[in-house]
């Protein structure tokens, strides 16, 4: 099944692809935005949740997304038209990684999508390059909670456990590539448990309502053995942290 149906498939009822509670999105947008910002870019926006709630709230906002996938960005199109916000939101079919623009932003967002940079720093590297001076980084990558186990690195595709570090770890990196942070929420257990029932029970639910399509049985057997791997393996291991960040004064 393509990762990309699976993935728009499984957050239809959590469209932020992270685990964070709308209450911790909006708390975050308007902490990045107090400042007046007026442009503002997602890499890696998938159906765009984040820019759709910024705009809507924001009347003189203008923002851009990035995104490999073409259906997550038609959709997408068809959200903001909804909203009323389309004129105000550009969308770009490509590798977030290859992007560019002649214009600076005043926010640059990047929660969840890290591994298309492969990993937090080379994502922070990228968002350099697109922040104006003065601007604010929104960055969300995973950190370990506690020390993982062999099962839960199992559980999570047999990683490394050098994948993540600890929460100070990680912060200290980000500190040491030229960044202060200026804000930061670390995701709850409720927010990961939240995120991880609507994730395998939107896909759960889409095979028990499509028993007829060629991929429900597939898909039902994703949801099985991801919401098995939450479960024994890596719940309150994994945890996640999401970052406002500006560069740091020479």
């Amino acid at each position: 099944m393509e990762r990309h149906l699976i993935s728009r498939i499984a957050h239809t009822d959590h469209p932020i692809a992270a685990p964070l509670s709308d209450e911790s999105v909006e708390r975050l947008l308007d902490r990045a935005t107090r400042g007046g910002a007026e442009r503002m870019l997602d890499l890696g926006c998938g159906e765009a949740p984040w820019l759709l709630r910024a705009l809507a709230a924001r009347p003189k906002l203008r923002a851009v997304g990035v995104d490999l996938d073409a259906e997550a960005l038609t959709l997408a199109r068809r959200s903001a038209d909804a909203l009323g916000v389309a004129r105000r939101l550009g969308l770009h079919h490509q590798d977030a990684r290859e992007f560019s623009s002649a214009e600076p932003f005043d926010v640059v967002l990047c929660v969840g999508a890290t591994h298309a940079f492969g990993g937090l720093l080379p994502t922070l590297a990228a968002v350099r390059e697109h922040l104006a001076p003065g601007g604010v980084a929104v960055v969300g990558d995973c950190f370990w909670e506690r020390e993982p186990s062999r099962a839960a690195l199992d559980e999570l595709g047999g990683i490394a456990a050098e994948e993540y570090a600890d929460l100070p770890t990680t912060v200290e990196r980000v500190v040491a590539e030229g960044w202060t942070p200026v804000q930061g929420h670390v995701s709850s257990l409720q927010e990961w448990d939240d995120y991880e029932w609507a994730w395998t029970g939107s896909l759960a639910e889409w095979a028990l309502d499509n028993p007829g399509h060629p991929e429900s049985e597939e898909a039902a057997t994703v949801a099985a053995e991801h919401r098995h791997g939450w479960l024994s393996g890596y719940r309150g291991t994994l945890g996640f942290v999401t970052l406002l960040l500006r560069r740091t004064a020479a």
